[in-house]
């Protein structure tokens, strides 16, 4: 894999530091991660125990893997907090060994969840949840987070979530909610996570050595101020035809993208999601280049600098296939192998002051797109531009 340049690092570092608090300022509210309760019997919980009350961990738990859960908790506003210590499976994998299940409760904080099918579940009776997980190493399981519930949301604070199948994901057919991540650490997932009827807003997080980042079938997801690095591929973005499943859109914000094999794995090469969004965002030194088939897109305000190729836009098939419209604005498009901006047609969009230079390719390749002016190319080696005008300075 390549490995990021110089400049390419310091404008990555200097971009992510000053868009940092400005994203920390306005979404951020007093934590209540570490909220004093009165807690009660830790020293008495065993493996298979039903937490109804305030509990601390004193000790490590270790739990055959033929019981239904190491623990559940099950009461409304319940907060377990695993005293920095781990609660693990024993004995053999197998498809029933559950860690921490919970049926009705507001937090698990302050420990490790290791080697379960799942690390941290809901269940298919629970109300409807609003639950925090805090400061936590989810490590090695089947998935490492997994909505059973018809509807929760999850609001993941300082955790690290490591080794699992899925890092989050909910039950096929059988659950919808949200999955709020802040400052949080993804790394040798096979997939960090997968929306299916879920929506995910990921803020300040990071992930690395991933088989993939994310897995947009059906719901949003969103990443804002974040770092995806080293990952075997970016994301899965499939398009199923007359399915009703649909990634409905693709976000990132003022986030680096950096030193990826690839932005989507071989057999699904292309994100073909309904929207894709990128707004002030770094793409640099990656294996691949990104190719989107969308029905629109607002790209705006982003780098591509020496990845395998640039960006390249094209219309996504559905039940009514239409040109692919949007914005490409502002953009530059850098000493990239191939095009640096291609828009295959009868895609539209409208391009408006990009700067492509020292490209392989064409700096800007798109025959069918609006011209909104601008746009800037010089030293491309197969052209400058195609389709619209550019000046050279």
């Amino acid at each position: 894999m390549k490995q990021t340049r110089g400049f390419t690092v310091a404008l990555a570092v200097t971009t992510l530091l000053t868009g940092a608090p400005e994203a920390q300022a306005r979404d951020t509210e007093p934590s209540d991660a570490e909220a004093q309760v009165v807690f009660t019997g830790g020293a008495t919980v065993r493996c298979g125990d039903t937490i109804t009350q305030h509990t601390r961990l004193t000790r490590d738990l270790y739990c055959p893997s033929s019981a239904p859960f190491a623990l559940q908790i099950d009461g409304p506003g319940i907060v377990l907090d695993l005293g920095g210590h781990t609660v693990r499976r024993t004995g053999p994998a197998n498809s029933t060994s559950h860690g921490i299940v919970v049926a009705n409760g507001r937090m698990v904080r302050n420990g490790t969840v290791q080697g379960f099918v799942s690390g941290i579940s809901t269940t298919n009776g629970s109300p409807v949840l609003n639950l925090r997980l805090h400061a936590l190493a989810i490590l090695d399981n089947g998935i490492g987070v997994y909505n059973r519930a018809s509807y929760a949301n999850f609001l993941i604070t300082d955790s690290r979530l490591s080794g699992n199948g899925r890092g989050m994901s909910g039950e096929f057919d059988a659950s919808t909610g949200t999955f709020d991540i802040r400052s949080s650490i993804f790394t040798h997932n096979e997939i960090a996570m997968f929306a299916d009827f879920h929506d995910f807003d990921v803020l300040d997080s990071t992930f690395t050595s991933n088989e993939s980042a994310a897995y947009c079938w059906h719901g949003r997801i969103r990443f804002r101020s974040s770092t995806l690095a080293w990952n075997d591929a970016v994301s899965t973005i499939p398009n199923d035809g007359n399915d009703a499943r649909v990634c409905s859109e693709m976000r990132f914000e003022n986030t680096l993208i950096a030193n990826n094999t690839a932005f989507a794995p071989p057999a699904n090469p292309v994100w073909e999601p309904i929207q894709l969004s990128m707004l002030d965002t770094l793409v640099v030194s990656n294996d691949t280049g990104l190719q989107v088939a969308a029905q629109t897109v607002y790209i705006d305000g982003n780098t591509f600098h020496d990845n395998a190729s640039g960006l390249t836009l094209s219309d996504r098939v559905g039940l009514s296939t239409v040109p692919l419209t949007g914005i490409v604005r502002g953009n530059q498009f850098l000493a990239n192998d191939g095009d640096g901006l291609r828009v295959q047609p009868p895609s539209t969009p409208t391009v408006i002051d990009n700067l492509a230079l020292n490209n392989t390719g064409f700096g800007i390749y798109a025959p069918t797109a609006y011209d909104g002016g601008g746009n800037v190319a010089r030293n491309n080696t197969a052209g400058n531009c195609v389709g619209i005008v550019c000046a050279m300075y």
